[in-house]
Order: structure tokens, then sequence, then C-alpha cells
């Protein structure tokens, strides 16, 4: 008998967690061997044990999914870290994908997506829908695509912190970068998404439902 796919889930919501336990222990096929609230206890789990792939949602509380992904994938580049999202594909999907994601799932997907999903990048592949398909065959100057898919994943987890409010100064503590460097990237993405100030930022990332 093959082993079974060690599973960790981090979301917020303990309603949420314990559907998906059931949902995936039913299958036969996955053990969840740890569950987190926050950013900071997925990470504590992923150095402290064996997990082949993690479910992670993208707002939880202590640290901002990018950050939480990014950090995973620099502890463990071999684990797979599946999205599992109430945003939808298109405002967040290329952008975790860029930066080390295995997959992308909306919270709304049926069941059997989320098991298919998990079994396809089990094996080390990614899990692109259709959907996520289209965005990433998109060039970032098309005019259907979201302005913030023409950044970098840097670019992007600075728009992220800015448009959530955080100063230059807290962003370049938080990332361990100078403030010179915060401010250049800072230059780059108002360039790229043609706007003036953090306030237009912070009004388009409301607008299109990447910040809450």
């Amino acid at each position: 008998m093959l082993d079974k796919t060690k599973v960790m889930i981090a979301d917020d919501h303990a309603l949420f967690r314990a559907g998906l336990r059931s949902l995936l222990e039913e299958t036969g096929e996955f053990e969840v061997v740890a569950e987190a609230c926050n950013g900071e206890d997925a990470l504590k789990a992923v150095r402290e044990q064996v997990i082949d792939v993690t479910l992670l949602d993208l707002s939880m509380p202590k640290q901002s999914g990018i950050d939480v992904l990014k950090r995973m994938k620099s502890l463990k580049p071999e684990m797979a870290v599946l999205i599992l999202s109430m945003f939808p594909e298109e405002q967040y999907a290329v952008n975790m994908l860029r930066a080390g994601a295995s997959g992308y799932l909306t919270k709304e997907s049926a069941p059997e997506k989320v098991v298919t999903a998990l079994r396809t990048v089990r094996k080390g592949r990614k899990y692109i829908s259709s959907e996520v398909a289209e965005l990433l065959a998109e060039t970032p100057d098309a005019t259907t695509a979201p302005l913030h898919s023409a950044l970098s994943q840097r670019e992007f987890q600075i728009f992220c912190k800015l448009s959530s409010g955080q100063s230059v100064s807290e962003v370049a503590a938080e990332l361990f970068l100078s403030v010179k460097t915060i401010s250049t990237y800072r230059t780059r993405v108002l360039e790229k998404m043609g706007m003036h100030s953090n306030a237009d930022l912070t009004y388009y990332a409301i607008k299109n439902g990447i910040i809450q």
C-alpha cells in the first residue's frame, strides 16, 4: 500500500479546516498531519514536520499569504503549496504561481476539484485550471489583463504591502531590505500601473478585491 500524502491545512477558519480534513481523509489517500490558523503557526509546522503538500489560504492573521508562500518555499522547496482562496483567480493566481505555488483554487471549487488538484501537485506537477491557463497566456499589456499582472513577484509583494497601508520604512524592515530599495520598487510599481501615490494603489487593491 502506498504511503498517504501528508497534508497541512493553513486557514484561519476552524470549520473550514474541519471540512477539508474530513474530505481528504475520507479518500484514504491523504493524512492531515498539521493545521494552522495563522502564518507563524504554518511556518513553524513546515520547519518541524514532514509535509508533502500545504493547502494555504491567502488571508490569514500575522503574515500575508504571499510572504508565507515565499518563506515556505525557501524552507522546503520540494513541498507543494496549493493556494485555496476566497479571491477569484484573476486577482491572484498568476502572481501566486510566479511566487512558487503549485496551483490555485477558489474556495467555491467543488470538493472533487480540490482532491484532483492535490493529486496533481503531489506528483510534482502544477495544477492549472482552464481559467488560469487563459490568464497565463495573456500578455501583461492586454486590455483584459489586470494592471497588477505586469508586476514581478517581488513588485507584487511590495504592492500588496503598500496598498494595505504600510510605509516604505515598514516594508523595508519587514523584508530586510533598505528603504532606498523599497522606494525604487515603489516607483516601478507606480510606473507599471500608471499610478501616482499609495492612495491610488489602495483604491485599486480594494476595488479589485486584492485587499479588504
